[in-house]
């Protein structure tokens, strides 16, 4: 997978599997009010991963 150079909203979180994805070119959203809000801002589906590693 391409790597960015700069990190997303991953970096701020303190699980280490969501700090795994910082540099990942998706624009993640780990679970919050701000993630349900955009999506239904933007009327769009929630991608909901449950996480493995």
């Amino acid at each position: 997978m391409t790597m960015n150079s700069r990190p997303n909203r991953l970096a701020k979180e303190k699980s280490p599997y969501l700090l795994q994805h910082a540099y990942n070119p998706v624009d993640w959203f780990s679970w919050s009010d701000e993630a349900f809000e955009i999506a239904k801002r933007d009327n769009k589906p929630i991608f909901l991963s449950i996480g493995y590693s």
